[in-house]
């Protein structure tokens, strides 16, 4: 590990497999081996600071027990207002206060805090950060879909201030970016360096974990980032072999570290076991790379677990509330990337159909594993229909609406330049809110059930339908009389939305903070959903297991005190057939035993 020639290291893979434990802990183990080191995080979701234990802002400040260790977080909403700032600042006394306010509002949508976000970011790789110089830069990354895009930010950015050198697009003048051409050209040919950028993409030994790695693999090969190694976190090793739950967890995942995909075969492996603690602290973080310490820990951990069973209405009861003098809604499953918002809204939405209700089961999630968990059914309830909102196929359409529109009666010379600005990487983010409204309308005459994208990508998705009301209420002379995206989120009766999270603390967290920004934004979830509990199952004998299933009822306790008294879970289920297996009656059947039983106690 110390090793590594290159001076960058990106950590990228699907939500929730581990990325900020195991960026954090490649950063400790090259302190240790002296080399001056900075954490950047660029997830809009980031948790750095509950890592590592110390306090990181946008500042670029040093680490608490470790010398040498420095972390700063790319804060997405302060990037943008600064952005704004700079657009706004040299129209003082030029332009009326009405005029500024228009710009400020129509710069508040997402492309804006992502391409914000982005000219930060790139100051790290062009090696132009302030103070301390360091040996190595480490990136704790966003979820795949969106640290892919960021990715491909440098090169369609380059391309569009050469082609729009003193223009505006939906982002203001170009010139209001803190660098230009020369810089972004600087930042692809650093990520495209093999002597310079590593990157670590990681997984976990499930087939939906192991495919998006293979997707992301061929995705950076395209762009030119071809030094890649694979991470594969949370390898389960049985320790009680006649605990049939644990030998079932085992077998499924050497199976799945078996059976790779094909393209994932030639990079480096280094895998990283399941631990019975959560990775929180500088001393946690060096056991990752340090079996003996891991043993030590986990055996200190296990000793100490008294294992205590908590009751969670299962997703069957959730479904009940949900559809209760209801024939129609918007049901949103929300929460951090890789918690199970996916197999969630599936389960939902085959509940509902089976109820009878005409369902639409939808995605806006780039990553998109609606389709891996429909296709374990076999035949679909008839009432259901499966929708995806694809970014790329939602660009096409509005790209050619707007074309036929505004090029109508134009020349072939004006029809070039309508299609140039329409390169802009902010026309996906208006494709998508479009698709993404259509929805939202579908839900006044069926259930509409909407797997949304992690955390950060959320966010910014209802950012932009906030950005979309005002505009709408401001221009519309007829405003009093119409009824926006936003306002229909903001409708509890028509709008239920459901917040997905482990029963972990880092989960928790920031589902937690989830809530309060949708609260601020006027929408209250309608309850928390809490996804692969062990703590919900009986008969657990594997000392690992019980131990994790012990340090989730305190999680639990907090979610059902703190943030929602309405909360409902799902069961750890070691089936390779998840949603056919969450689905079973026979489940259920032990759910409901199980409630009645401490019910009676």
């Amino acid at each position: 590990m110390t090793e590594t020639k290159t001076k960058y290291l990106f950590f990228t893979g699907k939500g929730g497999v581990g990325k900020t434990s195991l960026a954090c802990a490649t950063a400790v183990k090259m302190v240790d081996a002296g080399k001056v080191v900075l954490l950047v995080s660029t997830d809009p979701a980031s948790n750095l600071k509950d890592v590592l234990e110390s306090p990181v802002d946008e500042n670029i400040n040093s680490i608490k027990g470790i010398d040498k260790l420095f972390a700063v977080n790319i804060n997405p909403e302060n990037s943008a207002e600064e952005y704004r700032n700079r657009v706004t600042q040299p129209l003082e006394g030029i332009a009326t206060k009405e005029e500024i306010k228009k710009i400020r509002e129509d710069l508040s949508g997402a492309c804006t805090t992502e391409i914000a976000s982005f000219d930060e970011f790139s100051r790290f790789v062009s090696g132009e950060t302030e103070g301390t110089k360091f040996d190595v830069i480490i990136f704790d990354t966003a979820p795949t879909g969106h640290t892919l895009r960021l990715l491909e930010l440098p090169a369609a950015w380059s391309s569009f201030t050469e082609e729009n050198p003193d223009g505006a697009s939906c982002l203001g003048p170009t010139s209001a970016l803190k660098s230009g051409k020369e810089r972004y050209n600087n930042v692809v040919y650093r990520l495209r360096d093999s002597s310079l950028s590593s990157f670590y993409i990681v997984a976990r030994a499930d087939k939906a974990s192991l495919k998006e790695a293979s997707r992301t693999s061929y995705e950076l090969r395209d762009l030119g980032m071809n030094n890649q190694l694979l991470y594969i976190n949370g390898v389960f090793k049985a320790i009680d072999k006649g605990d049939q739950l644990a030998n079932k967890i085992e077998a499924m995942g050497s199976e799945q570290l078996n059976s790779i995909p094909e393209n994932l075969k030639s990079l480096t492996l280094t895998t990283f076991p399941l631990l019975p603690y959560n990775v929180l602290g500088i001393d946690k973080l060096r056991s990752l790379f340090d079996s003996k310490s891991q043993k030590l820990i986990s055996e200190n951990m296990i000793a100490q677990t008294e294992i205590s069973h908590l009751v969670l209405k299962g997703i069957e009861k959730l479904t009940d509330e949900l559809c209760k003098n209801q024939q129609h809604g918007l049901i949103m499953t929300m929460g951090k990337g890789g918690v199970g918002k996916t197999i969630a809204a599936s389960a939902i939405a085959v509940l509902l159909a089976k109820k009878g209700f005409e369902v639409l089961l939808t995605t806006t999630d780039p990553a998109a594993h609606i389709q891996d968990f429909i296709e374990q059914l076999g035949e679909l309830p008839a009432t259901l229909t499966v929708e995806r909102i694809d970014p790329k196929v939602e660009t096409q359409r509005y790209t050619a609406k707007i074309l036929e529109h505004k090029g109508q009666g134009q020349s072939e010379e004006a029809k070039k330049l309508i299609l140039e600005d329409l390169k802009s990487p902010c026309t996906e983010e208006v494709a998508v809110f479009h698709a993404f409204s259509k929805a939202i309308s579908m839900a006044k005459r069926k259930f509409v059930v909407m797997d949304t994208a992690p955390t950060g990508h959320t966010l910014l998705l209802l950012d932009t339908a906030g950005s979309y009301h005002w505009d709408i209420m401001r221009n519309n002379v007829n405003a009093g009389r119409l009824r926006t995206p936003y306002m229909s989120l903001q409708d509890q009766e028509l709008s239920k939305i459901i917040l997905v999270s482990l029963p972990e603390t880092t989960p928790m967290r920031e589902a937690g903070s989830l809530q309060d920004d949708l609260k601020r934004a006027g929408i209250t979830p309608y309850a928390w959903l809490i996804n692969q509990s062990l703590s919900m199952l009986s008969g657990i004998s594997d000392p690992l297991l019980k131990s994790r299933a012990s340090a989730e009822t305190k999680v639990i306790d907090t979610i059902k005190t703190t943030y929602s008294e309405r909360t409902f879970g799902i069961p750890f289920i070691a089936e390779k057939r998840l949603l056919p297996a969450l689905l079973d009656s026979h489940l259920n059947e032990i759910i409901t035993s199980n409630e009645n039983r401490i019910a009676k106690a």
